[in-house]
């Protein structure tokens, strides 16, 4: 669902942090702890100074490396293993510790969690549950090292540090130490938009609430934050538009149409409703009822249009943002939504779908489209670049080349011209939306494109492809990607600053991360790596 006026950029909604609401600069990196702090505490602790209490009892031990050789002798759970298995950095074993206590589960269940999304992945456990909590304080990667137990795992030599055999092995530990560092940072870097809110609402004592990331970013907005995206569904010509779109529209009648057996009986709620469309379409696939909620003005048009065509005994429509609404019902089998923005994530939709989902869907339900995928693919269209971005190198015989600063990070959203492909697809992400978590929709990943015509690449490309698949006997699909028909989508075109020649048959390797924009949620900042070069666009 995305806003034809609004191509490129989107007025922000939320309001700007002032100085004195502790927010950091978004060229700042918080210092985070001091070393010498640091190494005091761990002498503290080794000292027996500190008491610490056991995670899966009320026993108080008298150091870090009690604590753990308690758990493994009388809770059969050793902590470290625990910590390698699922490759947790310091912000996942901060949850970690923080889940244990806060749900006091057992060393049983703890060891029988899943690996892939583990029930400590929501950031309303980076809040402490114990004020002062010294496992909170613990390096992790030395944790790793010594197994916790205060011995290293690897079998090392004692030797003398003054000898030269000893200075080598003492260079090469610091060498190590550096290497984990900087691959800290790397991470901390990652994820610093979400460091900042936590620390921002750490610091001011601010409702946690108020900023829990597990919810979403979108799910905290308030009213007023939120009123422009709303506004902007609230007249008629987005609608049509969306409608119009016969890829969007038919697909989704096809999928209802084509599976009455999965809505049959069923009750329905659809996520943004708008006219009512995907509501009316799942009550004459034999749906007992719909449930739709929409915040915009236009839901005032979908009551007339539902009592237009006799479906107001199947379908209610409710307004209100699904985060704030009560519905008629409990819980729900089917939730349908065309949630999908520019570049698939752009708006943020899929953060209410995934919330309705949480609350509302019973077991055994699903969401629809319940698979969409995220693709990337080179582009060389020398004419476009030359359009966009050379154009300021001579302006009527004046140097403007300054202005590629302010054009370049600039995410353009338009029909990309076949012949202009000089790579194959790569996909970069698959979502599937009865698993994945909010957090995951945030994230950084390699990608490799293949290259299949000798040019100058002058852009990557984004595109996505939405699946209904989930208990169908018929399976529906469709795309956005440049050589399908085109959608209101488009596709998503990042330019380069420089374009990069490439030959037919090799690889053009790079990493692209994919995060909200902190003063607004439901813009995106996407930052591609190419070599030494690495660019971030918006989308707003």
């Amino acid at each position: 669902m995305t806003d034809p006026e609004t191509t490129f950029q989107r007025e922000p909604v939320m309001a700007q942090p002032k100085e004195s609401d502790g927010a950091v600069s978004g060229d700042e990196v918080p210092e985070l702890y001091d070393s010498d702090a640091d190494e005091e505490q761990w002498m503290e602790e080794d000292s027996g100074a500190l008491t610490v209490t056991c995670l899966f009892c009320d026993t108080l031990l008298n150091s870090v490396q009690d604590m753990f050789s308690h758990c493994q002798a009388d809770h059969n759970v050793n902590l470290p293993s625990l910590v390698k298995r699922h490759k947790l950095d310091d912000y996942g074993f901060i949850k970690l510790i923080n889940y244990i206590r806060s749900t006091r589960c057992s060393g049983e269940s703890l060891l029988g969690t899943s690996e892939e999304c583990p029930p400590w992945n929501g950031d309303e456990y980076m809040r402490p549950v114990l004020e002062d909590d010294p496992l909170l304080q613990i390096d992790i990667e030395e944790l790793c090292e010594t197994n916790g137990l205060g011995a290293p795992i690897s079998n090392r030599m004692d030797l003398d540090p003054e000898c030269p055999a000893g200075l080598f092995l003492r260079a090469q530990q610091a060498e190590e130490r550096a290497a984990r560092t900087e691959e800290a940072l790397a991470r901390a870097m990652e994820d610093l938009h979400k460091l900042k809110l936590l620390a921002q609402n750490l610091v001011m004592s601010a409702d946690t609430s108020r900023v829990s990331l597990s919810t979403g970013a979108v799910a905290q907005l308030q009213e007023d934050e939120d009123e422009a995206y709303f506004s902007s569904y609230g007249h008629y010509g987005i609608h049509e538009e969306m409608l119009k779109d016969r890829v969007r529209t038919e697909s989704y009648r096809d999928f209802m149409y084509l599976n009455p057996e999965v809505f049959r009986d069923k009750v329905v709620l659809d996520v943004g409703c708008g006219t009512g469309i995907l509501s009316m379409f799942a009550a004459k696939s034999g749906a007992k009822k719909v449930i739709g909620v929409d915040q915009s003005e236009i839901i005032y048009q979908a009551m007339d249009i539902v009592r237009s065509n006799n479906l107001e005994d199947t379908i209610t429509l409710v307004k209100g943002r699904i985060e704030e609404v009560e519905l008629p019902v409990k819980k729900v089998d089917i939730i349908i939504s065309e949630w999908m923005g520019y570049f698939l994530l752009f708006e943020s939709m899929l953060d209410s779908v995934l919330h309705a989902r949480d609350l509302y869907l019973a077991e055994g339900g699903s969401v629809y489209p319940d698979q969409c995928t995220l693709s990337l693919v080179a582009v060389g269209d020398v004419q476009k670049h030359q359009e966009r971005i050379a154009f300021w190198d001579d302006v009527y015989g004046f140097k403007m080349a300054c202005m590629k600063k302010a054009v370049l990070p600039e995410a353009a959203v338009e029909v990309v011209k076949p012949e202009t492909l000089i790579s194959e697809p790569a996909v970069i992400q698959t979502i599937d939306c009865n698993m994945v978590c909010i957090s995951e929709l945030e994230f950084a990943t390699d990608f490799n494109l293949r290259i299949t015509d000798s040019a100058q690449c002058t852009a990557i490309v984004g595109y996505f492809d939405i699946f209904f698949n989930k208990n169908c006997d018929h399976k529906v699909m469709f795309s956005t990607g440049p050589l399908c028909t085109k959608t209101h989508w488009k596709q998503t075109v990042f330019l380069l600053e420089s374009p990069i020649p490439v030959q037919s048959g090799e690889n053009l390797q790079g990493r692209i991360s994919i995060r909200k924009n902190r003063k607004d949620p439901r813009a995106l900042l996407i930052t591609i790596t190419l070599g030494d070069k690495k660019q971030t666009y918006s989308l707003q």
